[in-house]
C-alpha cells in the first residue's frame, strides 16, 4: 500500500521503534516510514500475533532491523530504545473475548508490557511516544457520538488494561513530563489484518467466510454497530501525532471515521461487493461487547489535522481486493 504524506518535517536523520511492528497496524506503519525514508526503522515484536512476512521485504532491504523479543522483559525494551527518537507502541495482546478467557495474560501483555516501553521511553529520553489506546474504555457510557472526555465503565479485562495505560501515561507526563500520545482506535481494518484463529477481527473473518462459501456468524441481533475505521486513517493519525509540535502534554484522540455500521450492514456490503446472496448465521451475543459505537473526531481533526482520507465504503472494496488476491493465490 502506497500511502499520502501526513508529515512535514524531514525524517531521514531520525531513528523510530515500532513495537509490534510486524502485526497489522505496526507493520504498515512501518511501510509508511519506509515510503518517506526514515533514518532507521527498528521493530521489536514477539511474533506471537504478528508475521515477518508483513515486513519481510524492508527487512531484506535493509531499511528495518528487526528484534525478536518480548516487551514484557524490560531489558529487552531498553535494549530496543538505544538510539532512538521516536516510539510508535503497537505491541499488545487484543480481543476482548481473548482477554475474558485469559485476563492473565492480557494484564501481562497490555499493562506490565506497556509499563515497560513507556519507562525504557523515558529513560532513553525518546522524543514523543504514540501508543494504541482502544475505542473499549469507552465502556457502558450511552453517549454518541464518544467524546473522548466522557468514559463509562470497562465491560471486558481487555478494556479495563486500554484504559490503565492511558492512566500510566498521564502519570508519567504529570510526574516525568514524559508526554505521550494515546490514540483510542475504533475497529480497525485493512490489508494484512490476520484472519486466523479464533479471535480475527469481524471484517476479515467476513470476507474470507463468504470467499469460501460460508455463511458469515453474526453475534447477536445484527444491529450492533461499529465506526470502521480503514488503516490508512491510523497511520496518518500515527505520523500527526508522533510529529506535532503543539502537543505538551499527554492527550488521546479518537481515531475513526464518524461512520456508523451495523453488522448485518457489513454483511449486506460485502454480499452485494462479492456479488454473493449468502445470508448470515445469527448467534447469542458475546460477553463484553459494546453495543454500538461512534466516534466523535473533532479533537484530532482540531489539534491533530486529522481527516480520514478513506472512508469505509471505499476502504472496504479495498480490503475485499486485498482477501480475494490472497485468497486466490493460496
Amino acid at each position: 500500500m502506497n500511502f499520502n504524506k501526513y508529515h512535514q518535517q524531514d525524517i531521514s536523520s531520525s531513528k523510530f521503534l515500532v513495537t509490534g511492528g510486524a502485526g497489522f497496524i505496526g507493520s504498515n506503519l512501518v511501510a509508511y516510514l519506509a515510503q518517506y525514508q526514515a533514518a532507521e526503522i527498528v521493530v521489536l515484536d514477539n511474533l506471537s500475533t504478528g508475521y515477518l512476512e508483513n515486513i519481510a521485504e524492508f527487512i531484506s532491504n535493509g531499511q528495518v532491523r528487526f528484534i525478536e523479543g518480548d516487551i514484557r522483559n524490560y531489558k529487552t525494551c531498553t535494549e530496543a530504545m538505544q538510539g532512538i527518537d521516536y516510539v510508535l507502541h503497537e505491541a499488545a495482546l487484543g480481543s476482548v473475548p481473548r482477554s475474558i478467557n485469559d485476563p492473565i495474560t492480557t494484564n501481562e501483555v497490555n499493562i506490565s508490557g506497556f509499563l515497560n516501553v513507556l519507562q525504557a521511553a523515558k529513560e532513553a529520553g525518546v522524543k514523543r511516544m504514540v501508543y494504541a489506546a482502544s475505542s473499549s474504555t469507552y465502556g457502558d457510557s450511552p453517549l454518541l457520538p464518544k467524546q473522548e472526555a466522557v468514559i463509562g465503565n470497562p465491560l471486558s479485562p481487555y478494556a479495563v488494561t486500554k484504559y490503565v495505560n492511558e492512566l500510566y501515561a498521564d502519570v508519567f507526563s504529570r510526574t516525568y513530563q514524559f508526554h505521550s500520545i494515546g490514540l483510542r482506535y475504533f475497529n480497525v481494518f485493512g490489508p494484512k489484518q490476520n484472519v486466523n484463529g479464533p479471535y480475527a477481527a469481524v471484517i476479515p473473518l467476513f470476507i474470507t467466510q463468504i470467499l469460501n462459501g460460508e455463511r458469515p456468524v453474526i453475534n447477536g441481533d445484527g444491529l450492533t454497530s461499529r465506526d470502521f475505521t480503514f488503516v490508512s486513517n491510523v497511520v496518518q493519525a500515527n505520523i500527526k501525532a508522533l510529529l506535532a509540535d503543539n502537543l505538551v502534554k499527554h492527550e488521546v484522540f479518537n481515531v475513526a471515521c464518524n461512520e456508523q455500521t451495523s453488522l448485518t450492514q457489513l454483511v449486506s456490503a460485502i454480499t452485494e461487493n462479492l456479488g454473493s446472496s449468502l445470508e448470515p448465521v445469527y448467534k447469542p451475543e458475546r460477553k463484553g461487547d459494546v453495543k454500538h459505537s461512534l466516534a466523535d473526531i473533532s479533537k484530532a481533526g482540531n489539534q491533530l489535522h486529522y481527516q480520514p482520507e478513506v472512508l469505509f465504503k471505499d476502504g472496504l472494496k479495498e480490503t475485499i481486493t486485498y482477501f480475494q488476491e490472497l485468497i486466490g493465490a493460496s
